[in-house]
Parts: structure tokens; sequence; C-alpha cells
């Protein structure tokens, strides 16, 4: 199938989650992840229609933007991935959105590099909600404090929060993360933050996703395809 026949499948399949959470499918935003794949896919995506790009990888995602320069006007960049202090400030000056703050010298840095007159930089805090030690992520129990002196610096504008949990295989457990994330913004938002995004839900995973309130759901393989990775 074709990229444009695989990002129609995927709006299909949010849709029905939507309906069957009893929920309008246009609050369900889908992040079409392009990590891995070459800047003519990101194309052949945006001339079917999508707009918003995550990536995981500094580099590959500038060298994207760049190739993709003639309609950066229309695409929304989504940083995705974890994000070293010495990779801050291009993120800071490329990308539209960072979902992966997970500590507050990140956030420090990409409030102060973002360029002056730029609109703020929309980020989320990754939250670790399996403890595992291979991810990224803030302890569930720590992220209140992130999120609050997040929101407070200038430059950025807290949107929510974002997780990738354990795979798992039957729906029951795939929505149990997600619905501790769903509780914790609830949490967060009962506390006075104004948040607005769950980032939460994968090709694998996003009907759970839908149903636990995910806001904006991220996939790659089920659009673009498998990955093979190179060193």
């Amino acid at each position: 199938m074709s990229i444009a026949q695989q990002l129609e499948e995927v709006r299909q399949r949010i849709a029905k989650a939507a309906h069957d959470a009893s929920r309008d499918a246009s609050s369900v935003h889908l992040l079409a992840v392009s990590k891995t794949f070459p800047a003519s896919d990101v194309r052949a995506a945006f001339e079917a229609g999508q707009r918003a790009f995550g990536e995981n990888y500094v580099q590959e995602g500038i060298a994207k933007i760049a190739e993709l320069a003639d309609v950066r006007g229309e695409i929304e960049w989504h940083y995705i991935g974890p994000l070293q202090s010495n990779k801050t400030k291009v993120v800071a000056e490329q990308f539209d959105w960072v979902h992966s703050i997970d500590r507050l010298k990140i956030a420090e840095r990409l409030s102060a590099q973002r360029p002056e007159g730029a609109p703020a930089l929309e980020v989320c805090i990754q939250v670790n909600l399996s403890g595992e030690a291979s991810k990224s992520g803030v302890e569930p129990d720590e992220a209140a404090a992130l999120a609050h002196a997040v929101a407070a610096l200038p430059n950025l504008r807290l949107r929510g929060l974002m997780s990738i949990p354990e795979p798992a295989e039957t729906l029951d457990a795939q929505r149990a993360p997600h619905a501790r994330l769903r509780e914790l913004m609830d949490t967060l938002r009962a506390d006075g933050l104004q948040l607005d995004t769950l980032s939460m839900g994968m090709s694998a995973d996003l009907e759970a996703a839908v149903l636990e309130g995910a806001t904006l759901v991220r996939i790659g393989t089920a659009i673009f395809g498998k990955r093979t990775y190179t060193n």
C-alpha cells in the first residue's frame, strides 16, 4: 500500500477508536513519526494531507526540515526523542514542539535558546510510568514539581504529558498505563496547570490510548512501514 493509503487506514482507526470512546475524532491529533524514513516519504504523507511530523534524532530531523524547507510554513515539526544538553539550541531554533522534557535543565536551555520573536515552543513532560531504566522520563511522583517549574519559564508553553509504556498484548493491559497518565494530568490540572495534551499511543496501541483520552497519537510503522535501523 502507498503511504497515502496507510495514512487513510490510520485515520480510520482513530475515527473508530474515538467513536468507541464516545469522543469526537477531531479531538485526537495524528503525529506521523518519520524517524529513519527519508524526506521523500514525509513529502508523500504531506501531499496526502498530513501536517504534523515527529522526529527522534536531532541531526536527522534537522536534515529533513531543511530538505522540506519549501513547505516549512505548513508543517509542524515535533521532537519526540531523548534530548541532551548539547542539542537543545538547534531543537529550540528549528522545532515547533518538544515532547520529551524530563528534567528542568533541558527546559531552561530550550527557553533561553528559543529565538527572539519566535512563538513559544510547545512542550510536554515525558513521564516514565513503568520505571524502566532504559526509558527517559521523570518519575510520576516528581512530575508535578517539574511541571510547575517548566510552566513558569518564558518562551515555552507547557501543553501536557507524554509517555512510552512497555508493550502489552491485551487491550486492558495497554489501557492501564495510559489511564495512569491521564489521571496524572487530571491531578496537575486540578492543581492549576493549564494542560490540554496527552501524547500517548503508537501503532500497536492507539485504540487503547484513544479510549483513555489521548489527544495526540504518535504513529510511525502503520504509516511508513517497518523500520530498518542502520549503525
